[in-house]
């Protein structure tokens, strides 16, 4: 079998594959496009510490705290504390990820697939996909996008809040990363936020019975073949202390989508312009499936019809399972789809 990712998800995967008496010799081969162990971890902002990250869940086996030596472990910086986690996890379970290798194709070649990589090539009775969204930043296309002559960047190519100083950033987008951005660069510089759709805060806490309900909203999606949607469209944003202090200052008063953008900044439909020196895309990701296009798993609709204990599996062929696609998209949420992906690929492949 081939894992093709080796994130949370991957890595609970590879867990699993070693817990059914599999081993990285014979029984299934783990591949990652990133030079070293981290998953998207090791690409996020220096800002994004263990306090104003969600939570980073524990894999199977193996407790993140194990690895954090420091008592202001709040401080610590994400991008360093979470792959010093995932590379003492692939120690200790010896799950041999070969890296640097990026997946160009995937070729049916029954009753085998063919995992081409540069000179690198896999033949494998089973597939399990766990290559997340990083790789593909979403960022739509409005009018006058190209006549923009300030700097446009999405999330991905975010660094520092400090580079935007007495520039006015337009953010666009109403995620969670959306509003932590736009609270760092708005006690920088000045800013608009917009959004396609009126955001939703909560001030307590989510609760498990709400964020269940929650993902079987996006599995539901899923299961009918349909586009996976976004978690946080359901949940809505928490009103954290840092987010209240942005709303104090005027940093929350939200616009609603503009309808062009124009060589300095950003027009409305009713006659409303601002002028902006940058326009920064938090407008999300999609899945990285382009190497499973000959596997011809998309519907009409651009979905994949998903089945399986936790919709991991794809409907139409039984060997590939899909984690971080659609439910599992979450840390707690790839951890059960690595067990349940497993656990169902086996059977499959008898």
């Amino acid at each position: 079998m081939a894992v093709i990712g080796a994130g949370q998800a991957g890595l609970s995967a590879g867990y699993h594959l070693r817990r059914a008496g599999l081993s990285p010799d014979s029984g299934f081969v783990m591949l990652d496009r990133s030079p070293s162990p981290g998953g998207a971890w090791q690409y996020r902002w220096p800002s994004l510490t263990l306090s104003t990250v969600n939570r980073i869940h524990d894999l199977p086996g193996m407790e993140f705290a194990d690895t954090l030596t420091s008592e202001l472990a709040g401080a610590v910086v994400a991008a360093e504390a979470v792959p010093r986690y995932y590379r003492a996890y692939e120690e200790k379970f010896d799950l041999q990820v070969r890296r640097p290798v990026t997946i160009t194709v995937v070729c049916d070649r029954e009753p085998r697939f063919r995992v081409e990589a540069g000179e690198t090539i896999v033949s494998a009775r089973g597939l399990i996909n766990a290559t997340g969204t990083w790789e593909k930043p979403f960022i739509p296309h409005y009018r006058g996008t190209e006549t923009f002559r300030g700097r446009q960047l999405h999330t991905k190519d975010y660094f520092s809040a400090d580079e935007f100083a007495g520039k006015h950033v337009i953010v666009v987008g109403g995620g969670i990363s959306a509003v932590q951005l736009l609270d760092e660069i708005s006690q920088v510089t000045s800013t608009t936020w917009v959004t396609r759709r009126e955001p939703e805060f909560r001030e307590a806490g989510f609760g498990p019975d709400a964020g269940r309900a929650a993902v079987a909203m996006v599995e539901e999606r899923v299961r009918a073949g349909l586009p996976p949607g976004s978690v946080v469209s359901v949940t809505g944003l928490l009103l954290t202390a840092k987010l209240e202090a942005a709303r104090d200052r005027g940093a929350l008063k939200r616009l609603p989508m503009f309808s062009e953008i124009t060589p300095d900044g950003a027009a409305w439909a009713d006659g409303t312009a601002v002028s902006a020196d940058v326009i920064l895309w938090a407008t999300g990701f999609r899945s990285a499936l382009d190497h499973l296009a000959p596997l011809r798993l998309r519907g009409h609709g651009g979905g994949i019809v998903m089945d399986g204990r936790l919709a991991t599996r794809v409907a139409k062929d039984h060997r590939v399972h899909l984690l971080g696609y659609g439910p599992s998209a979450s840390t707690i949420g790839a951890n059960r789809a690595g067990r349940a992906a497993v656990t169902e690929l086996l059977e499959t492949l008898g």
